[in-house]
């Protein structure tokens, strides 16, 4: 079955206003971490599963050439519209993070915050060597991967090793998410070097946020 499918519901969540509007203020994480890279030098910026661009927009806000990516196209109508009501010069590009359409090392910064785990193992190996290839060499990857420490780890129907999906959950939890302890996430990312973890129970939702440079 395919696993790349999580887009699907979030299509539907963000063409309403409730749903968007608990997705507009960027996490402090991100635009702390945004901050200092761009005080570093660092130009170009992806957003990759942008959502309704709560990230892209404070990204370009700090001056970064940003594209936000996401396989929703209502999430990038609102990205375009916030954009141009902010006068923020955004491009929004439609696709798969497992094939993005973007040149290797296009971009001196990726983030993927709450994204790559909406698959089975095979989805998020693919999206990581997709980031891994975006990024300029030495380049900083920021994200997130779901924690085995979640209460919702092994409910529902184990699809694949460690992904899950709820049949009568609401939401995308009807579609697969995969979780990892943090020897799996330093598997996943070895070829990167890690700089950042911390295991984070946000209200109660465990996971795993990360900083990582892409070797040379």
């Amino acid at each position: 079955m395919p696993t790349e499918t999580a887009h699907l519901a979030w299509d539907e969540a963000w063409k309403t206003p409730e749903t968007r509007a608990k997705w507009l203020k960027p996490h402090p994480g991100v635009t702390a971490c945004a901050a200092r890279l761009r005080l570093k030098g660092a130009e170009t910026a992806l957003d990759l599963g942008c959502g309704v661009g709560r990230h892209a927009l404070a990204m370009a806000s700090l001056g970064f050439r940003t594209t936000a990516f996401d396989a929703s196209e209502a999430g990038l109508a609102q990205v375009r519209a916030e954009a141009g009501r902010r006068g923020l010069d955004i491009a929004t590009v439609s696709g798969r993070m497992t094939e993005l359409p973007f040149p290797d090392g296009a971009f001196d910064y990726v983030l993927a915050h709450h994204v790559i785990y909406h698959g089975d193992r095979s989805v998020v190996v693919k999206a990581i060597a997709e980031i891994f290839r975006v990024l300029t060499p030495g380049g900083t990857f920021q994200g997130t991967m779901l924690s085995k420490r979640r209460p919702e780890y092994g409910v529902g129907q184990e699809v694949s090793p460690d992904t899950f999906v709820q049949p009568n959950g609401e939401g995308d939890k009807i579609h697969p998410h995969y979780y990892c302890d943090a020897a799996g996430l330093v598997e996943l990312f070895r070829d990167f070097e890690l700089t950042y973890l911390e295991n984070m129970g946000e209200d109660g939702s465990w996971h795993w946020h990360m900083v990582a440079e892409r070797r040379g």
